[in-house]
């Protein structure tokens, strides 16, 4: 089900709102998978999240799964990603920053529209876990 949102409807939300919310959506999600993959350590867990999180690495999964949107979830990332006055921390530029951004805004609409399958569908193709998965040295 949908999250209650007071009357707003997430498509209608700021994207300030909506990437505020997807960036605690997204690391929710990294740090639930890192847990189902096994890992029990916060020293771990962290520098797994860390990784993905970064602006760089939000941006290279936004690039996988771009083709897959709808056209509503393609105009809710354009929204994220234009949103004025934000302004790219040092580890990132400001084209990684804003489509981290996007990033943000898409999965917040799609987490408060309650289409968790469709979120996970999509965390799944953006990340590739995999070298975690092997490696227990992250």
């Amino acid at each position: 089900g949908r999250v209650p949102m007071g009357n707003e409807k997430p498509e209608q939300m700021s994207a300030a709102a909506l990437a505020y919310v997807g960036d605690a959506v997204l690391e929710l999600m990294v740090r639930e998978h890192a847990v189902a993959l096994g890992y029990t350590d916060a020293k771990h867990l962290n520098q797994i999240a860390g990784h993905f999180v970064r602006a760089s690495a939000q941006s290279e999964a936004m690039e996988r799964i771009l083709p897959m949107l709808t056209e509503t979830e393609d105009a809710i990332f354009r929204r994220g990603r234009n949103l004025h006055g934000v302004s790219a921390p040092k580890s990132a530029s400001i084209v990684e920053y804003r489509r981290a951004t996007g990033m943000e805004a898409l999965f917040a609409y799609l987490h408060l529209s309650g289409q968790t399958e469709r979120k996970q569908t999509l965390f799944a193709a953006a990340f590739d876990f995999t070298p975690f998965a092997v490696r227990k040295d992250v």
